[in-house]
């Protein structure tokens, strides 16, 4: 069994990851033009917005409750284990250590 410990390893990483990588980092609601990652001053004319970031790397905005755009890539496979390790450093080296 030794000889698949490093593909089960990942596997459960990977588990655990695509798991986070749903959950909400942060909510931020605004009237700015000027957030460092919007290309779109166009959506605060008339009025605020709801920025939901996730874990995954996506930021998804609202308007009036209605979804106007997803911002950014959303991480998978080795960069989004990568991002989940780093934030997750006590998780990680549990399942590294079995």
């Amino acid at each position: 069994m030794t000889e698949y410990k490093d593909k089960v390893i990942h596997h459960a990483m990977f588990l655990e990851a695509e798991d986070w990588a749903k959950g909400v980092s942060q909510i931020h609601v605004h009237s700015l033009s000027s957030m460092y990652y919007d290309k779109w001053p166009e959506d605060t004319e008339n009025g605020s917005v709801t920025d939901t970031s996730y874990n995954n790397g996506t930021i998804v905005r609202t308007k009036n409750g209605k979804v106007i755009r997803v911002i950014g890539n959303e991480l998978s496979g080795n960069k989004l284990i990568d991002l989940w390790a780093r934030r997750n450093q006590e998780k990680s080296q549990i399942l590294q250590a079995l």
